[in-house]
């Protein structure tokens, strides 16, 4: 299962300056003395198993460890910002007995051995902690074990009478060590142990402790690499100027020959939905794109098959509205039409959220070559590495095994780099590189972001509440119409089923409310739809809790209390709003007096990827525009693995949901994006920022995601605060649109 690589057999690949994890075998190269890999590649791609792999089994595919003490671990992950090398580093160290801040961590190549999320390979859906944690243990326990084994009989004692310390292997009696780098020869000929044995959580050193992150110095001193800051040798730049309307193509380029004569001009070019300007440097690229004069095909007048010519979010959202569709059951519980027949008093509410982009910040982009052996090598931003090298080699007209695809840092995550076809700048960057026969970097200005960018989907839910005589909930409705991205790209709800994703935070709420009728409609969107942090719950329990708090309204109950009366047997639902009231002094609602004025204070649930959340939010008015001061969250992901990034995480998720709830939209017009730039798609600023207090709750429950759940307690904490405070009641976001008086 072990192999070995030394100087005389490994093949060293030196890699051009500013490129990182240029291949595994780069990576292997020197210094490696025990790799645990079951095969090694042959360059320039990495060699595929014989025989069915089953994910996660194979320590030899994620652990290097070199004579030279360096731990390398080959992480199925992408680092995005969420800590997730950080995470590796703790698991696998904290069973191979090795200090985290010794890791190095790069994404892994393409290959089955990393498809550990239900045979798939992604980073998204707050799967990758979760879903590795004791994989990851395991592998480090492995690697542990083969290595005391080699090092007992080396020293010729038992092996239960050895110790391990930080890389090395120590026996006490005799006061020798031996450094893991040093026992490779011996311990790549052992078959590993199937069921080793894993350390008792109660002596964690590093595991559940707030480990430093692995990349703060390189981000803070400007070393750490992103696809924005790779080369390759001799690559061209490549701007692009996108059609208007999305489906809509280039007929006639009328200053083609003056831009050609622009200084360090390679070619223009038509592309699939756009034209692009090669150049020597992307600056000379960019201003050639945005000189040319191009004429495109026209749209469609009308419809929603297409971007029409009159399409506009207005008209979308009037469109799911006033759709009559046969809905599919999504949830189902009791007798809802018989308790709404005796109801004492029912409310009714229609909820909208509008298309949101990313708004990352580091724009998207993408670097082709083709190699003299036929293969294409790609650098690109994205969260599913195999899922790419698919499309690219389909692009390309090449078998898949001859992609070799790079991983880079994403300078920015929440859903952005899924394939999303023309929201996606690898494709030109393949097409270009194929017709210049040179290397391409294609780089997307900050306009060209926005204008193709995939978007948060334009969400709409119709609510009806059936109140008793006791004022208490007896039945609840709900008509969903839309579309999700999980039923767009994976296939889920097709042949007549429920897309999950748009009906998420909806659907499958813990409060006691026994007759419950959750219906949702198929309405696909025609703009390029995508995932956004925390997907569906971002705008799902928006609609849901603070129709809750209409329902309470309407009972004359307080709806922090209503909410513990309907969670009376969740015991670990009814700790987190007792959490997040004592986190925050004592529940009250208000109005009330304080520094400034008044305030008051909305509260939230939210059971999203797993986890668990409680939120309470206190605003005031501040002229005509909301105010939010505080956040609280009670957070219960089960357990944990370092609460220093689980807390950074929780908070970054509350900031992009407070963005959404006060100020983010993105609106059609004309079958135009009015959105260019953060000048014209506002985000959430230093002097809006509230203080964000975070407490962790460990359930015990099983691990649950970290990096989307902060986000969707948020919007309905918030305007279930305005309500309190303005008596309105907002049923679409974001609150930039409504108008307030103090």
């Amino acid at each position: 299962m072990l192999a070995k690589i030394g100087q005389s057999t490994a093949l060293t690949i030196k890699p051009i300056e500013g490129i990182a994890n240029l291949s595994r075998r780069g990576v292997l190269a020197g210094a490696a003395s025990l790799v645990l890999g079951a095969l090694l590649p042959a360059p320039p791609t990495r060699a595929q198993p014989v025989g069915p792999v089953k994910p996660g089994t194979r320590v030899p595919a994620f652990l290097v460890i070199g004579k030279d003490g360096s731990f390398k671990i080959l992480s199925p992950f992408v680092e995005g910002g969420q800590g997730i090398n950080t995470g590796m580093a703790q698991m696998i160290g904290e069973e191979l007995d090795v200090d985290p801040a010794r890791f190095a961590v790069e994404c892994a190549p393409p290959g089955p051995d990393y498809a550990v999320i239900n045979g798939l390979r992604m980073t998204g859906g707050s799967f990758s902690t979760r879903s590795s944690y004791m994989l990851m243990r395991r592998l480090g326990a492995t690697a542990r074990d083969l290595l005391m084994r080699a090092a007992a009989t080396r020293l010729n004692v038992r092996p239960d009478s050895l110790a391990t310390d930080d890389g090395q292997v120590v026996h006490a009696a005799s006061g020798r060590r031996l450094a893991y780098g040093d026992l490779a020869d011996d311990a790549m000929k052992l078959a590993p142990t199937e069921d080793v044995m894993l350390r008792d959580p109660a002596t964690f050193r590093w595991l559940g402790k707030p480990v430093p992150r692995l990349d703060v110095r390189a981000k803070s001193t400007g070393k750490a690499i992103y696809a924005i800051d790779q080369k390759v040798e001799g690559m061209l730049y490549a701007a692009v100027q996108h059609a208007p309307h999305l489906g809509t193509e280039a007929t006639a380029i009328a200053n083609e020959a003056a831009l050609k004569a622009m200084p360090g001009i390679h070619g223009v070019h038509r592309l699939p939905g756009a034209i692009a300007i090669t150049a020597n440097s992307w600056y000379r690229a960019r201003k050639a794109a945005e000189a040319a004069e191009v004429a495109w095909s026209a749209p469609p007048a009308n419809g929603f098959g297409a971007i029409a010519a009159d399409y506009s979010s207005p008209r979308m959202l009037a469109a799911l509205k006033a759709s009559t569709a046969q809905a599919i059951t999504a949830e189902k519980e009791g007798d809802a039409e018989a308790a709404f027949a005796k109801a004492a008093k029912v409310v009714e509410a229609d909820y909208d959220a509008p298309y949101l982009a990313h708004g990352q910040l580091e724009p998207p982009s993408s670097i082709a070559r083709f190699n003299a052996d036929g293969s294409l090598e790609l650098w690109l931003p994205n969260q599913m590495p195999e899922l790419f090298q698919s499309v690219a080699a389909e692009t390309a007209g090449l078998p898949q095994e001859k992609v070799i695809l790079h991983s880079p840092m994403l300078g920015g995550f929440f859903g952005r780099h899924f394939v999303y076809g023309p929201g996606n700048p690898f494709q030109q960057a393949i097409l270009l590189a194929k017709e210049t026969g040179k290397p391409v970097k294609v780089l997307w200005s900050r306009e060209e972001e926005f204008k193709r960018d995939a978007l948060r989907p334009l969400s709409f839910s119709r609510f009806r509440g059936a109140i008793g005589a006791d004022g208490k909930p007896t039945a609840i409705q709900v008509r969903t119409v839309g579309e999700g991205p999980l039923g767009r790209y994976f296939g889920v709800g097709a042949n007549g089923g429920v897309d999950s994703s748009a009906v998420e935070g909806i659907v499958e709420k813990p409060y006691a409310i026994p007759n419950r009728a959750m219906e949702y409609v198929r309405f696909p969107h025609p703009v390029t739809i995508a995932f956004w942090r925390s997907v569906g719950h971002s705008m799902n329990d928006y609609f849901y809790e603070a129709f809750f708090d209409e329902m309470a309204d309407a009972g004359k109950q307080d709806p922090f209390r209503l909410r513990m009366e309907l969670l009376k047997d969740k015991p670990r639902h009814r700790q987190l709003l007792e959490t997040v009231a004592a986190m925050s002094g004592g529940w009250k609602r208000g109005p009330y007096d304080a520094e400034g004025g008044k305030r008051a204070r909305g509260v939230a649930m939210a059971s999203p990827f797993g986890s668990e959340t409680a939120t309470i939010a206190e605003v005031s008015l501040d002229g005509a525009e909301i105010k939010v001061h505080d956040l609280w969250i009670a957070f219960d992901p089960g357990s944990i693995v370092n609460p220093a990034i689980v807390k950074s995480q929780v908070e970054s998720a509350a900031a992009l949901g407070l963005s959404a709830t006060l100020f983010e939209e993105l609106v059609y017009d004309g079958g135009l994006r009015q959105s260019h730039n953060f000048d014209d798609y506002p985000i959430l600023s230093r002097a809006s920022m509230p203080q964000v207090h975070v407490e962790i709750v460990e359930s015990g429950a099983p691990m649950g995601g970290v990096g989307e759940p902060g986000l969707p307690g948020v919007p309905p904490a918030v305007v279930n605060a305005v309500a309190a405070l303005t008596g309105r009641r907002i049923r679409s976001l974001p609150l930039s649109k409504a108008k307030f008086s103090s």
